[in-house]
This record gives structure tokens, C-alpha cells and sequence, in this order.
């Protein structure tokens, strides 16, 4: 199928629609920026010669083939060319059908980063849970953050509660870097022990995210983790940003405010005073 550039279409359209109305708007840009919302809808709705006469809002209403619509999707990949939205929108609109091409997609050892992560974002849109063991496995064998890890988080934070029980299964054999990511999706779960276990351990061996382990620790809600806190709080390495996201950790847990410190000579306390 023949990849279109929908994207450079529109912006012949646009700049048509500017040479033909700037003198009733006076020229004025921000009047004409301000018009460009119902100029895409105008563009969208208008039977286009470059389509056979089809508008392009229907274009891709006339494919009804789940799998070849997401083939099509990676060719537009392959070939550099934007994929459409109207592309996407139309997968997305097939439910089932699309969700086992999406699926098979996500399988392809062949298929690359950007059409699987295209993959893992329509799949949440279509609030699939199939891939959840897929995605858990992913970010298991992470060797270092990544976007398609990231996606993978944010997905499984989506299906809500029934991940915590597949992602501690699979906690013992994971990389660092991974406990590190299912860190930030059980911190969401709070409640069970092993997940307050594994939020102390990344906080006391993660020293230098220590910001970042006290905000998931005050999310779990379990005062247990003050102890913790003060020492970090106190610890002459401590760094400004840290100091400050670890005592409204304290704070969010109903802890005593430490003692007020002195950052000068901190380069992240210098640069907030300069500002």
C-alpha cells in the first residue's frame, strides 16, 4: 500500500489557507495560529484529489483488515514517512482484531524499537492486558533505562493492581536496573510488605536517587520507612534536592521535621538561590 504523507499534505493545505485569508485576518499570526485547530478540521472533512477524491478523515474507513493495517503502519516506519494518525486512530477502532495484530507485532523479533513501542502505546489505548507478562519480562532483562522500558511501566501501571503479583514473581532474577523500573510501578500499590521491602532496599543502595526512593516512599504511606529517613536526612553526603524530597517524605508520612541544615557551597542550593 502506498504510503501518503499525510502530514505534508496539511501543510500545503496550511499554507494555501494562509495565502488566501492573511488580509482578511489582517496578517496577524497569532490570529492565524489561533485558526489552525479548525483549518486541520476543514483539511480533515474536504475530498482531497490526492486521496481519489476522499476526504481524509474517511480514507482509512475503507480498510477493514486489522493486519494489514498494522503492516502498513510499520511501512510507513520503514520508509520515514509520518505515520498518519487517522492510521492509528482506525487500528485502534478494530479492537479485537487489532489487539492480536498489535500482539503478533510486539512477538516480531524482526520489528523495530519504534514500531513496537507504536505497538505498546496502541495496546494501552485499547486497554489490553495480554501483553502484561511480555512487558514484565522486558523490563526484567533491562540493562539500563530505556523508552520502551518506560512504556512498559506506564502500561502496566494502567491495568492497575493485578501486575504486583506477576512483577514480584519475577523480582529475584532482575537486574538492577529493572528493580530499579518496578520500583516505580509497585510504588503505585501500596500495602504488601515485599513492596515496602523493596522500596527500603532501593533507598538505603540507590544513594544517588535518594529523591526520587523517598517520593515512592511516602506514596507507600508505611511510617516504618522514618528511621531511614532521618539517618538520610543527616547524612553529611546528603546533596539540597535530595534533603528537601526526603524531609516531605517525612512530612508526608506525619514524621518530625529534622533540624534545618545549611547547604551553602551545594551546587543544586546555589543554583536555586542565584534563581
Amino acid at each position: 500500500m502506498k504510503c501518503i504523507d499525510f502530514d505534508k499534505q496539511f501543510e500545503r493545505y496550511t499554507t494555501a489557507w494562509v495565502k488566501a485569508n492573511a488580509e482578511k485576518y489582517k496578517n496577524d499570526m497569532d490570529v492565524i495560529e489561533d485558526m489552525m485547530p479548525d483549518v486541520y478540521m476543514e483539511f480533515l472533512s474536504k475530498p482531497a484529489s490526492w486521496l481519489d477524491g476522499r476526504t481524509p478523515e474517511a480514507y482509512f474507513e475503507q480498510f477493514d483488515d486489522a493486519a494489514e493495517l498494522v503492516a502498513w503502519m510499520v511501512e510507513y516506519m520503514k520508509q520515514g514517512v509520518p505515520v498518519p494518525d487517522l492510521l492509528m486512530e482506525r487500528i485502534t477502532e478494530l479492537g479485537g482484531e487489532a489487539e492480536a495484530a498489535l500482539l503478533q507485532l510486539l512477538d516480531d523479533p524482526s520489528a523495530s524499537d519504534e514500531a513496537q513501542m507504536t505497538a505498546i502505546s496502541l495496546l494501552r489505548e485499547l486497554e489490553s492486558e495480554k501483553p502484561m507478562q511480555r512487558y514484565i519480562d522486558f523490563i526484567a532483562a533491562l540493562e539500563a533505562p530505556d523508552e520502551k522500558g518506560d512504556l512498559c511501566a506506564e502500561a502496566l501501571i494502567s491495568m492497575g493492581e493485578g501486575v504486583v503479583e506477576p512483577i514480584l514473581g519475577v523480582l529475584g532474577g532482575a537486574t538492577e536496573a529493572a528493580r530499579d523500573v518496578f520500583a516505580d510501578i509497585l510504588s503505585n500499590f501500596p500495602g504488601d510488605e515485599r513492596i515496602f521491602e523493596l522500596m527500603m532496599e532501593r533507598f538505603a543502595h540507590v544513594t544517588d536517587r535518594r529523591a526520587l526512593f523517598a517520593s515512592y516512599l511516602a506514596k507507600l504511606g508505611d511510617d516504618r520507612a522514618l528511621g531511614a529517613l532521618y539517618a538520610a536526612a543527616e547524612d553529611p553526603e546528603v546533596n539540597y534536592l535530595d534533603y528537601v524530597e526526603i524531609v516531605s517524605a517525612i512530612d508526608a508520612l506525619g514524621g518530625d521535621r529534622p533540624p534545618e541544615r545549611e547547604f551553602a557551597g551545594d551546587p543544586y542550593y546555589e543554583s536555586l538561590k542565584r534563581v
